[in-house]
C-alpha cells in the first residue's frame, strides 16, 4: 500500500468483539476485522482455498480456523499455518481514530518468504517432488514459502497443474462442475512466478541410494532431496468380465480428470448406475448421481456403510440418508460378474440376483503407487514407513497415501488416505528438507459430502478402538457433534452443521482433550453461533 491510498471507515471499535472475526466492506472489497488486546487487524474475508466466509470460522490460540475445511491462519499477519489453503490471507492497513475503524481497500504487499540462513536456503541444490496432487502442490508452495532458493522440480504423469481432486467425486458427478472447470490448487501464475519446473512424465525408478529419478525410461534427474507423493490407484475388484472392452467402456474407477470426463459423459445420458463399494468415494458418487436424478444402486459386502469408521449407529444413519434420497442398497453381497447385454450392462450378484444398468462406478478402495521406489523397504500394503519428519531414508521423504506415519506419541504407524492429511504431511516434509524446526503436530481432518450436507471428521479412530461415543445435538436433523473417546479422552469427532464447534475442537485436539472439556467447547460454540445469529 502506498501512503496516498485512502482509508475508509468500516466499523466502530465498540462494535467489534475481541476474538470474534467480523466481516465488513471497504467499497467492493470484503474485509475481515479481528480485534484483540494488540489492536485491530484486517485481512481478506474469504478463505483462499474454496472461498469460505472466514467470519463464520473460529479464533483459537492466535489461529483463525476456516469454517469449511479447517485451513488455519496466524491472526497476527494472516500467514498460512495449516492447509488446505496453500497461501496466506491478503492483509490490509488499519487505523483507529477514536471509535472509528478505518481500513484501506488496497491490499498490502504479500509477506516475504521466510528468512532462512544461506545453508537452509539450499540455493545450489535440486529438490524433486514426485506427484502433482494435493501433497505435491503443498510441498511446492511450502518450500518457496519457507525460503528454499534452489531448483525445484515437480514431476507428474497426468498434469502440469495440480488440481482439487475432491471435486471429482462430489461436484463433477452431480453436474455442478465440469471436469475442465475443476479448480487448480494454486494460482495459474504460481509455477512461473516461483520458478517451479513442471515435468510431465512417468517416474519409472527412484534410486534412494544414488539419489536419481528416471523419468519415462530415459531422462534422469539427480536430486539433493526428494519428496515422493504419488498418491494411490483404485483397487480393481476380482470380477469376471471387467476385461471385456464392452464392459470397460461403461465402467469407471474414479481417479483423475480423464476418469471424471468419462463419468460425466455417462451420467449425461441418464439411466441407472450401479456403484460397487460403500467407501467414501462410492457413496459420494452415489449422492452426486442422485442429485443428477439418476437411478442408483450401491452394492457392497458390508452390512452397514461406514460402520468400520463410525460404528453401526452412525453408519445406519448414513444409509438412511441415502435411502431417503432414493439410493437403493444391496448389502452383504458382492458382484461376481459383469457382462454387456445389448445397450445395458448386467451386474450379477452373489445369490443369483442380476441388476440391469447403464454404467458402473467402482469405489472399492485404493492402493499406494510405490513400485518405482528402489533402495527402501515397502510394507505389505505398498506404503513406506516415515518418521515424525516424514523421512523415509537419507534425503528422501514421503507424504500422502504412501506414508505410514504415527499420529500421536506411541501410536502405531498407519496410512490415512485423506486429502488434507497429505498436505499437512507435505508441509512437515518441506520443513525437514530445509532443516527447519518441526511445527506443532497436526490433527487429521477429513470432510465428506452427501446430499448437500458436509460431514466433518477430526482425528482418527476405528470401530472397537473407543469405549465411549457421545452425540451432542440431533443425528436425525443432521445437526450434531459425536465424540469418540477412550478412557475419557477424545480420539475423534464427527459432526454435521457444527462448523464453528469443529474448528474449535480441531485446535483443542492438538493437546489431550477430555470429553467434559470437549462438551464445554461445543456448548460455547453453540452459544457463540446464537449470539451472531441475533446480530
Amino acid at each position: 500500500m502506498t501512503a496516498s491510498t485512502p482509508m475508509q471507515k468500516v466499523a466502530s471499535l465498540a462494535g467489534l468483539r475481541s476474538g470474534v472475526p467480523t466481516r465488513v466492506q471497504a467499497g467492493e472489497t470484503a474485509i475481515l476485522l479481528i480485534r484483540d488486546d494488540d489492536g485491530v487487524r484486517a485481512f481478506g474475508a474469504d478463505c483462499p482455498h474454496a472461498g469460505a466466509p472466514l467470519d463464520e470460522g473460529a479464533i483459537c490460540h492466535g489461529r483463525l480456523v476456516c469454517p469449511w475445511h479447517k485451513a488455519t491462519f496466524d491472526i497476527r499477519n494472516g500467514a498460512l499455518l495449516e492447509p488446505p489453503a496453500l497461501q496466506g490471507l491478503p492483509r490490509y492497513s488499519v487505523e483507529v481514530e477514536g471509535d472509528d475503524v478505518l481500513v484501506s481497500a488496497t491490499a498490502d504487499d504479500p509477506l516475504p518468504a521466510a528468512q532462512v540462513d544461506g545453508e537452509n536456503s539450499r540455493k545450489n541444490q535440486t529438490f524433486a517432488i514426485v506427484g502433482g496432487g494435493a501433497a505435491g502442490a503443498a510441498a511446492c508452495a511450502s518450500l518457496r514459502e519457507f525460503g528454499f532458493a534452489g531448483r525445484l522440480v515437480l514431476i507428474d504423469a497426468e498434469t502440469d497443474v495440480p488440481y482439487d481432486r475432491t471435486a471429482l467425486s462430489k461436484f463433477v458427478p452431480a453436474g455442478e462442475l465440469k471436469p475442465d472447470d475443476v479448480y487448480p490448487l494454486l494460482p495459474d501464475d504460481f509455477f512461473g512466478t516461483h520458478h517451479v519446473e513442471c515435468l510431465r512424465g512417468q517416474v519409472m525408478k527412484l534410486d534412494a541410494h544414488a539419489r536419481e529419478i528416471t523419468i519415462d525410461g530415459a531422462q534422469t534427474l539427480r536430486y539433493d532431496a526428494a519428496l515422493v507423493a504419488p498418491g494411490s490407484v483404485p483397487k480393481a475388484p476380482n470380477i469376471r468380465g471387467l476385461d471385456d472392452p464392452a464392459v470397460r467402456e461403461r465402467t469407471v474407477m474414479l481417479r483423475n480428470l480423464d476418469d471424471a470426463r468419462r463419468l460425466d459423459g455417462l451420467a449425461d445420458k441418464g439411466g441407472h448406475a450401479v456403484v460397487i463399494g460403500s467407501s467414501f468415494i462410492g457413496l459420494e458418487v452415489a449422492s452426486a448421481l442422485r442429485n443428477r436424478k439418476l437411478q442408483v444402486t450401491v452394492v457392497a459386502p458390508e452390512s452397514t456403510p461406514f460402520a468400520a469408521q463410525f460404528g453401526d449407529a452412525i453408519g445406519a444413519h448414513f444409509q438412511r440418508l441415502h435411502e431417503q434420497n432414493g439410493t437403493t442398497f444391496r448389502l452383504d453381497t458382492q458382484v461376481e460378474a459383469i457382462d454387456a447385454a445389448g445397450a445395458q450392462l448386467s451386474v450379477h450378484l452373489q445369490g443369483r440376483e442380476t441388476l440391469k444398468c447403464d454404467f458402473v462406478v467402482i469405489g472399492t478402495g485404493v492402493q499406494p503407487t510405490a513400485e518405482f521406489l528402489k533402495g527402501v523397504d515397502r510394507n505389505d500394503d505398498g506404503g513406506v514407513d516415515v518418521d515424525e519428519s516424514m523421512r523415509v531414508a537419507d534425503a528422501l521423504y514421503a507424504a500422502g497415501d504412501i506414508a505410514a506415519a504415527r499420529f500421536g506419541p506411541g501410536a502405531q504407524r498407519i496410512r490415512i488416505e485423506h486429502w488434507r492429511v497429505a498436505q499437512q504431511q507435505a508441509r512437515a516434509a518441506a520443513r525437514a528438507m530445509l532443516g527447519l524446526k518441526a511445527a506443532q503436530a497436526a490433527v487429521p481432518f477429513f470432510w465428506t459430502y452427501h446430499y448437500d450436507k458436509q460431514f466433518d471428521y477430526v482425528g482418527h479412530v476405528r470401530a472397537g478402538e473407543w469405549d465411549q461415543q457421545l452425540t451432542v445435538g440431533s443425528l436425525d436433523n443432521d445437526d450434531f457433534v459425536t465424540l469418540f473417546a477412550r478412557n475419557g479422552q477424545v480420539l475423534a469427532v464427527l459432526a454435521c452443521n457444527r462448523e464453528r464447534a469443529v474448528a474449535v475442537l480441531a485446535e483443542a485436539m492438538r493437546e489431550t482433550l477430555s470429553v467434559d472439556a470437549a462438551k464445554n467447547l461445543i456448548d460455547d460454540a453453540q452459544r457463540d453461533d446464537a449470539k451472531r445469529d441475533d446480530g
